[in-house]
């Protein structure tokens, strides 16, 4: 079995990986150090060369990049995502659906790779010529500095084969509805639409690499955990570099903190954190962290994607299990000659993570619901076994709903309510109340907070973006300001990602799991068509707490209808514009 490395982090095991086309307009520097010639990139030859690895489905003579992970470098052996290698085929109409690998004959023989990775040696072991060369991938021009091990020189690799994980790409297809309009690009590069289907078809294909001049006897192979042992709300860490190539001692393996918001598919192959990426990082590595140690869970396949034209503020990534039990297949199927790649790192079946005992409690019973009114549907929260809250634009006015909470995965337990109220659409508040016919199973009522700290840690439960498919997302952040009328608390706003179908979901206290609000909508730049879900709003659950506890006493809908008599001041909040203030009113 393979040693395991010792305490080592995600920056010292991710690294940056670069594939280019072999021609004599494009040199690098001599391996040796012995000759250089400066690349003749402008500063936006630069940028525009880093922004994006699905770029190179359209410019494949420029040379593009994006972030993988050293497996093991005693074997020099290291994985990134296979996305930029599509240039390179020479089979450009190949139908990659039930393909399970491409090998290095598949690609043009002028394809070169590099890779670079974060470089610990301490000075007295850089050589002269090391210090003297080095690449400003800034601006494209070489010049002399003295910290190689911030910008570091590109180590030749070699391209052993791709592969796709087939359980992430079933499960994919499933979650991904094309009659959603999911977009995994930037607009902006105006790409032809046989473009973009390889860019979908590339999503869950993955390239080995090996690196001979990486070898090294003193560090071992990165242990991993399989996805299986993730929960929703689990802390995570994102490492990639933002752009790729650009920058590498600005950008190279940035970290980035998160939770699991959610996981689908057999053995959870499909793995979506709140981490925030950048275009760039896909290939790199998704960790948990226990004991000190950090452990690979995952890589990045998508930082950036849009619904709809909505920019979902969430990371797709694949569960690295899976990649390599394909990568397994290959070699026991097809080449026992690459068996060295395979194991490439020793698992860990023994991790046990920590968790926050009353959140992971009130998620796995169904105190958040999925609310379905014909073909429309939100989130709900229970209030108690026969009382659930939501919004009253979920309603879409319907008096009758289905509502459905998760059993398993793909399973529901589904039953009928009434509504007994719901706002006026010139009310202050968005809310609804709905009695249900039959008692919710395994029930877990959450406890309603009385006060509320600026700053602290919250998470937002809800069924947006694939509720429908998966069950409720989890997403984590702070909560960012409460906004007091009448020194009550009337609106809460949240750094949490809120996506369509949040709506009517639960902002939970993480110390606790304490009930704080009821989501009612992110936020919409009309001007310029942009969501943006980190800025959302929460009606507060000191307005509803005392019409709960009356409506405990009589059972009469009425009481609620003392939300439409808001003051004017709460209006206006909701309204988002002050009467107070000259200013033009927000387009927001």
């Amino acid at each position: 079995m393979a040693q395991l490395a010792a305490m080592r982090t995600p920056e010292e095991i991710c690294c940056v990986v670069t594939v280019f086309k072999a021609t004599e307009d494009f040199m690098c520097i001599d391996r040796d150090g012995i000759q250089e010639e400066a690349l003749d990139l402008s500063i936006s030859q630069s940028d525009e060369a880093s922004l994006s690895p699905r770029a190179a489905l359209a410019r494949p003579c420029e040379p593009w990049s994006c972030s993988g992970v050293v497996l093991n470098s005693q074997t020099g052996i290291a994985v990134c995502h296979g996305l930029i290698f599509t240039p390179f085929l020479l089979n450009k109409d190949m139908d990659l659906s039930g393909c399970q690998f491409l090998l290095p004959e598949n690609f043009s023989k002028q394809l070169q790779i590099e890779i670079q990775f974060s470089d610990a040696v301490p000075p007295e072991f850089v050589t002269a010529r090391q210090k003297n060369h080095t690449v400003n991938q800034c601006s494209g021009k070489t010049y002399r500095k003295t910290r190689p091990q911030l910008n570091p020189l590109p180590q030749k690799a070699e391209l052993l084969m791709l592969v796709p994980c087939l359980e992430f790409q079933e499960t994919f297809q499933k979650m991904f509805n094309k009659s959603d309009k999911w977009q995994f690009y930037n607009e902006q590069d105006d790409f032809e639409l046989k473009e973009l289907q390889n860019d979908i078809q590339f999503l869950h294909w993955f390239a080995v690499l090996k690196v001979p001049g990486f070898l090294k006897k003193e560090a071992g192979a990165m242990p991993w955990v399989a996805a299986t042992s993730l929960r929703k709300a689990d802390l995570v860490f994102a490492c990639g570099s933002p752009f790729g190539s650009l920058c590498p001692d600005i950008f190279m393996n940035t970290l980035s903190k998160g939770i699991v918001s959610n996981l689908a598919g057999e053995g959870n192959a499909v793995i979506l954190t709140d981490a925030r990426c950048l275009p760039g990082t896909e290939g790199g590595g998704l960790f948990l962290k226990k004991g000190g140690h950090f452990y690979l869970v995952g890589l990045i396949v998508s930082p950036l994607y849009w619904k709809a034209s909505e920019w979902i503020g969430l990371t797709l990534v694949c569960s690295v299990g899976h990649i390599f039990k394909n990568m397994r297949r290959f070699v026991t199927e097809h080449d026992p000659s690459f068996k060295e790649i395979w194991p490439p790192i020793p698992m860990d079946r023994t991790l046990a993570l920590p968790s926050q005992v009353k959140i992971k409690f009130a998620l796995s019973h169904p105190s958040v619901v999925l609310v379905e009114c014909g073909q429309f549907w939100g989130s709900g929260v229970l209030i108690n076994s026969r009382l659930m809250l939501t919004c009253r634009h979920v309603l879409n006015e319907a008096t009758r709903v289905t509502v459905k909470s998760n059993t398993t995965y793909e399973s529901f337990f589904s039953v009928v309510g009434q509504v007994i109220f719901s706002t006026k659409k010139y009310s202050a508040y968005d809310i609804a109340v709905v009695q249900l016919q039959t008692d919710f199973p395994d029930n877990t009522v959450c406890e309603l907070a009385s006060s509320f700290s600026p700053g602290e840690d919250v998470l937002v439960v809800g069924f947006g973006v694939f509720g429908q498919s998966c069950g409720p997302s989890v997403t984590a952040g702070i909560l960012s300001r409460v906004i007091t009328c009448d020194s009550r608390p009337v609106m809460l706003q949240t750094t949490c990602a809120v996506h369509a179908g949040a709506s009517g979901g639960a902002v939970l206290r993480a110390g606790t799991g304490e009930l704080l609000g009821i989501v009612c909508s992110n936020t919409r730049d009309t001007a310029a068509g942009v969501t943006y879900p980190h800025l959302n709003f929460s009606i507060s659950v000191t307005v509803l707490q005392p019409l709960l506890n009356k409506y405990a006493l009589t059972e009469d809908g009425g009481v609620f209808e003392e939300l439409d008599r808001a003051s004017d001041v709460v209006r206006d909040v909701w309204r988002l514009h002050s009467p107070n203030c000259q200013a033009p009113r927000s387009k927001l």
